[in-house]
Order: C-alpha cells, then structure tokens, then sequence
C-alpha cells in the first residue's frame, strides 16, 4: 500500500482542504503516515499571507525531500498558487498544483512515475468562476469540525495577497453545505465551524440568496447539530438580516470574529477596508442590543504604512470603549506584490513592537474583564484536549469563545459537557464539572 505524508502550514481553510486531499488518497489506497517518517507521497499545502509564509513553505518542501529523495513531492496551496515557478525552481519539486484542481492531484502523481518529468499543473486563479467541491466527511485530528462554505475574496484590501492567490468569490452551492454538515453531525461532531477565504462574504455571487438564508437553512435542517460557529464575519456583512438569524438560533453562537484591522477612518483608508468606524461602532452596538453577551474577537494591523501615534490611540480607544473580548495583534508586515509594501512612511520596527505591546496588554485585561461576567455560571463546554500540564484535566470552549479548564478524562473529549466557572482567568477559566448533556436535550446555556 502506497503512503502519502501531508504537512499544513496556514490557515483553518489550508487545514480543512488537506483534509480533503486526504479523502482523494483514502479512495486511491493510500495510507497516511507522519510527515516526519519515510513516505513514499509528501503533500505541503502551502501559505502566502506573509514572506515568512513563503520562507516556511520552502523550508518545509526542502524537508521531505531530504526524508526521501525518491519520493513525490507535491506542492500545492497558495504560495504554490502565486509563485509556481519558484517553487518549481527547487531542485526535488515534482508536482506543483495551486489552489484550484486538487482532484487531478493524483492523476498528476501517476503521470510523474510514468514520465519522471516535474509537473506545473497550476492555472490561472484569476479566471476560476465555480466552486470547487472537496468532500470532508470527517477530520483526523479535530474536535471541531470545519465545513468550506466559499472561496476567494473580491475585496483587494493593500496590505493583502490572498484573492491573488485564491481568486474572485465564489460560494459553495446550499444544498452541498446543508448535505456536509448533516454528515459531520452523523460523524459525531457537536460544533461545526463555518469557514472560508471571507466567509461572510457567502451568497455574494449567488441571484437570491445569502449569508443569512445559509445560517437560517442549517439551523432548520440539520438535525441534531449543537453549535454553529462562524470563523469571521466583515462589518459590512452584520445586516440587520444576520443579528436576526442570531437573535432566533439557539445554534448559532454567541460569539462573533470581526476584523477590524484599524480604529482609524484615515488608516482604513488607506488599507481600503470597506467601512468607516462609524458604521463598524453601529453594527457593534446593534449587535449588542439584540444579544446581550456577545464575545466579539478581532484581529487588528498596528504599524500600518503612515500610521501615526494618534492614529493609534484611535484604534486602541475604539477597542477599549467598545470592550472586545480578545484580540489577535499583528505588526505590520510588508508583503510583497501587494500596494501597502511600497507605501511611504513605512513605521520603525520598534514603534510597532511598543504598539503591539500596548494592545496585547489591552486585550488581555477586556479578556479577563468579560470572562469576569461569567464566575459562579453554569456554561457548557466541548472539550477538545487532554491539558498539557495535567492529563487529569480536559480543555474545552464554551459558546462564547471563552477557554476552560476542568478535571476530567479523555473520555470528556468531543462531548457537550455542562460546568460551572469556578475562576475566571484568561487565557484559561477555571471549571468544574456537572454533567454530561444528553444528546437529546437541546443546549440552553446561560450564554445563548
């Protein structure tokens, strides 16, 4: 039997797809080994969102073909997607597909044994206008399920290289989406996490339906499903439609990631963010009004070309007044082929550290700050992990995103487990345990 190794650098939608890749091995008889042993296939799905991503996926790639010089290094993924011929340009490269194709993977493969010639199977991304199905029907590794509900962004924000390196928007058809996530619940999984390349951003090329109508449909017609989750939804795309959806599902969680990027009108101009803080403070307080609760998590660029320290402050007083639940914070990072690389006024490595220090400060104290609101409640968890630190202990996420600790074995994992916050903390919430929810019982936790 013929073995293939992956390795996944990047994001939830890079982890979701090898996952998908897999399955195409599976049915062609392949076994799965660890990417650190001998294998006779070695997949990289690669990253581009930085340099570093590029430099990562080289390294990677040099890896496997240092592990086993005759086997069949086959790249794909992003960095694949925007700079074949780099990648081609390494010595041990055999097959190069991007982020379109994957099915002809292992056509690919089969062809290289044959002819012993590299194979550059990748398109022009640009061109790509339908949806390309990859079945996950289950995950190796996962507590949580990942369901890729679109592909591609239309957005061209100047810091950013993804819809180069994805393509145009394009939604996966409805009647796909309910079908998979019915299946993932067969498989046993309690949360389904709705991902994508801009999620939300769902329905967009679609004549009468939208991101709303989705949420609704896998709401009404998916039996037995507990949660679902969605990785991140733009300002723009909260309407009034969405908060509605939210309002009504007690499926749908009571936490919400929105990007902000920047709490500045000048900045965001100048990243061509498609909204004003005026308009993102609106749908935030709309938000709030209609479920009191909400954890609301962003990821926020400091450093940005041209920013300077009032700008700053701007954005790290939006997020104060506003009192995110948690942040993601990132430098400014210069990513080439993408307008804000050569912008003027690039800001000094150590302002953006201070900057990054100051938020990380900011958002640790409102993660504490909200998780405070929830000592002494009984709250539900799925927990994902044994703790690291105490095998007798299980980690777990409630509704809202917030991380909890509480004694228990392995057999915990996966199921819907009710506990009361003993001690609020970030990043970890004490918890103790009260009992596992039967399948039946719908979830009412003090959060929904």
């Amino acid at each position: 039997m013929p073995s293939v190794a992956f390795h996944t650098l990047g994001c939830k939608v890079n982890h979701y797809e090898t996952e998908a890749i897999w399955q195409l091995f599976e049915s062609n008889g392949y076994e799965r080994t660890d990417f650190e042993k001998r294998s006779d296939v070695y997949v990289i799905n690669t990253c581009t969102v930085t340099n570093t991503g590029d430099k990562k996926s080289r390294q990677v790639i040099r890896r496997a073909i240092r592990k086993n010089p005759n086997a069949v290094i086959c790249v794909t993924g992003c960095y694949a997607q925007t700079s074949p011929a780099e990648v081609m340009a390494i010595p041990g490269v055999d097959v190069v597909v991007g982020t379109q194709d994957r099915v002809k993977m292992l056509d690919y493969i089969e062809q290289y044994k044959r002819e012993r010639q590299p194979i550059n199977g990748v398109g022009n991304i640009m061109k790509a206008r339908v949806y390309e199905e990859l079945e996950v029907p289950a995950f190796t590794d996962r507590t949580r399920a990942s369901l890729k509900i679109q592909e591609g962004c239309n957005n061209f924000c100047t810091f950013c290289i993804i819809p180069w390196a994805r393509g145009l928007l394009r939604s996966r058809k409805p009647e796909h989406v309910i079908e998979q996530a019915q299946q993932l619940v067969h498989a046993g999984y309690q949360e389904i996490v709705l991902t994508g390349i801009h999620t939300a951003g769902y329905g967009e090329d679609m004549k009468d339906y939208n991101f709303a109508q989705l949420l609704s449909d896998l709401d009404d017609q998916v039996d037995g499903i507990k949660r679902l989750r969605i990785s991140s939804i733009e300002a723009s795309q909260v309407t009034d439609e969405v908060i509605e959806v939210l309002d009504r599902s007690d499926k749908v969680v009571p936490h919400l990631h929105i990007p902000l990027q920047s709490g500045s009108n000048t900045v965001l101009k100048r990243m061509r963010r498609k909204y004003s803080m005026e308009m993102f403070a609106d749908r935030l307080n709309k938000l709030k009004k209609a479920l009191p609760g909400l954890a609301i998590t962003s990821d926020v660029i400091v450093g940005f070309p041209g920013e300077t320290e009032e700008e700053f402050m701007e954005t790290y007083n939006f997020i104060k007044e506003h009192k995110f639940s948690e942040l993601h914070v990132f430098p400014f990072s210069r990513r080439t082929g993408t307008p804000a690389a050569n912008m003027e006024d690039q800001v000094p490595e150590d302002v953006k550290n201070n900057r990054v220090h100051r938020l990380i400060e900011l958002s640790n104290q409102l993660a504490k700050e909200y998780a405070s609101n929830y000592e002494g409640e009984v709250l539900e968890i799925i927990p994902e992990e044994l703790d690291k630190e105490n095998s007798n202990r299980v980690i777990g996420y409630t509704a809202n995103y917030m991380k909890v600790r509480i004694e228990g074995t392995e057999d915990l994992i996966g199921k819907l487990v009710r506990v009361k916050i003993t001690k609020a903390g970030y990043p970890f919430n004490e918890g103790r345990f009260v009992r596992i929810m039967d399948v039946e019982q719908s979830e009412t936790s003090a959060t929904a």
